[in-house]
């Protein structure tokens, strides 16, 4: 993970304006949110699993489901996991969770970022700060 210095840092927007400003862009909120925080992600790669700029956002006033929401953007990072190419092979054969979690464990979570993607990254932000201050 490498975090990325931002002019939107602790800037406060409201979600809906977040969506309809970030979305056509390609911007995504992140399937991991919760009532109280989340994430925009922008995909810059996929080969070799999958490498993100993370827009971290957190509630200021209402919850993020709630019409209205106020949240309170953090500094954006880059993050990239890559994956085994196999299932998962810590899956017990006939367990009912197997049926759901068959996908294989990152073979690095927190994969090193190359420089050309730290330099799309940083560029990626500044094009994001356009779109959301100027």
């Amino acid at each position: 993970m490498i975090s990325i210095p931002s002019d939107i840092e602790n800037r406060s927007f409201s979600l809906y304006h977040l969506e309809q400003t970030l979305k056509p862009l390609g911007y995504v909120i992140s399937g991991g949110w919760e009532y109280d925080r989340g994430f925009f992600d922008y995909k810059l790669d996929d080969s070799d699993g999958y490498l993100f700029l993370r827009l971290p956002f957190e509630a200021e006033d209402g919850q993020l489901d709630s019409q209205n929401a106020t949240v309170k953007l953090g500094r954006p990072f880059l993050l990239r996991h890559v994956y085994q190419e196999a299932l998962d092979d810590h899956v017990i054969q006939g367990n009912f969770r197997a049926s759901f979690d068959q996908f294989a464990e990152p073979k690095e979570k927190d994969a090193d970022i190359p420089d050309v993607y730290q330099d799309l990254g940083r560029s990626t932000v500044k094009e994001l700060e356009k779109a959301l201050l100027f």
